[in-house]
């Protein structure tokens, strides 16, 4: 009797795991549907990366706006140009343009042109807390690595219930380093210019141009 409890058990929990984690995928699948209906997509945010064992808290504002897979960011003093096939990185600070293509090696990694589909590869996810924020009703989406080597422990995807928008993405890496990116507006289907993901070369005559192979 004793080890028919225990089987019954174990399917019960197996199966709301399972289940759990076609929730998760559904409501993924919904905020990556919806966010792929916008012809372009406007974020500004903030970005925090904490490591309390190294002593580091590094904080800054950006912005990027998305359109397909091409995308412009401005973060850390960089202005990163993305047209499909080749990214332009602008440093005024060191008048220097680094071109290269994006980083496509470390599949681990979130760029902005992945960030609303990078779930689909290489994750497991479940569904974990909702928080109230100002308000707003927070569903927390666990994500985490199949790969066991990975450098990332779980990355937490907050989804504002209402809208199915990204309200912040918590990325925990194995090193105990978390870095936050919190949504501060989030504006779809602007006015955009038709050279905004063309990269100008006569705009840095003067800069360093550094391509990489």
């Amino acid at each position: 009797m004793k080890k028919i409890l225990i089987a019954f058990i174990l399917i019960t929990q197996a199966f709301a795991f399972a289940q759990n984690s076609a929730d998760a995928k559904k409501l993924l699948d919904e905020v990556n549907s919806i966010a792929m209906s916008y012809d372009n997509i406007s974020i500004d945010f903030k970005f925090v990366l904490v490591n309390t064992e190294e002593n580091i808290k590094q904080e800054m504002r950006g912005d990027v706006i998305l359109q397909g897979d091409k995308y412009v960011l401005n973060a850390f003093g960089i202005t990163r140009i993305f047209d499909g096939k080749t990214l332009y990185s602008i440093s005024p600070e060191d008048e220097e343009v680094t071109i290269s293509s994006e980083n496509t090696e470390d599949e681990s990694t979130i760029t902005p042109s992945k960030m609303l589909s990078f779930y689909k590869e290489g994750y497991n996810y479940e569904m974990d807390i909702v928080q109230n924020v100002s308000g707003r009703k927070i569903q927390y989406v666990k994500l985490i690595p199949i790969d066991s080597n990975s450098e990332i422990k779980n990355v937490l995807l907050g989804i504002d219930i209402k809208t199915k928008h990204i309200y912040n993405l918590i990325e925990v890496g194995t090193n105990n380093t978390k870095t936050t990116i919190t949504v501060n507006s989030f504006k779809t289907n602007e006015p955009l210019s038709k050279t905004l993901f063309t990269f100008d070369k006569n705009k840095y005559k003067d800069y360093y141009i550094n391509k990489l192979d």
